[in-house]
């Protein structure tokens, strides 16, 4: 399955995949050429594709778990200040994502959408350390009855140039759901209450809806 926010892009990267296909064979009298010309734009249009799958998983809905938001690596696990919502001390994990990681953003929670709201910002690569700050971004804080609010926050990496999100303040979502989509290359902050159990260590590969982010000790 493919993300439907893939689908204007897949249709133009078909088009001018055949459309290359057919200009090599028609104009390429060279055959090793004309077989370069046809790998490359095939695995541009693999690559596209890749990048938008949308795989089906079934998630086991808990208000004890908060799972993982998205496909990627933890490469962030410590207490910061988080000054946007909060405006005090909160547990930060963050999942970065390759261009080769399902895009896909999910609901990490149940609850109700109380905060969501766009950033307009610069792309800088999304491990850096202002990028939660300083990036294309977006804030969303959903109320749960385990967890309380809990924040998550969709991060454009050098790459990115378009943030999807679905949450809109009010909106009762379920966990592992589809809550938006980030295109090629970002990372997602969760900001947890003080004393979370976290469930996942630095440079573990998460597998969003499914991996557990942290449990209510």
């Amino acid at each position: 399955m493919f993300h439907k926010e893939g689908g204007k892009i897949i249709l133009i990267a078909t088009t001018l995949t055949v459309a290359f296909l057919l200009l090599a064979d028609t104009f390429i009298a060279t055959i090793w050429l004309q077989k370069v010309v046809e790998i490359t734009v095939l695995l541009f249009l693999l690559l596209i594709l890749q990048f938008f799958r949308n795989p089906v998983r079934t998630v086991k809905i808990n208000d004890n778990h908060i799972i993982a938001p998205v496909d990627g690596k933890v490469v962030v696990i410590e207490e910061v200040f988080e000054g946007e919502y909060f405006k005090d001390k909160r547990l930060q994990v963050s999942i970065f994502m390759s261009p080769i990681n399902v895009h896909v953003t999910r609901y990490a929670l149940n609850g109700e959408v109380k905060f969501s709201k766009y950033h307009p910002g610069k792309f800088l690569v999304a491990w850096h350390p202002k990028a939660s700050e300083e990036n294309e971004r977006t804030t969303v804080v959903i109320k749960n009855r385990v967890f309380g609010e809990v924040l998550y926050r969709q991060i454009a990496g050098a790459l990115a140039r378009r943030i999807v999100n679905y949450a809109e303040e009010g909106m009762h979502v379920t966990q592992g759901t589809d809550a938006g989509f980030i295109k090629f290359g970002s990372r997602v902050d969760l900001f947890l209450p003080l004393g979370t159990k976290i469930n996942v260590k630095l440079n573990d590969k998460a597998i969003g809806g499914k991996t557990i982010i942290a449990i209510k000790s």
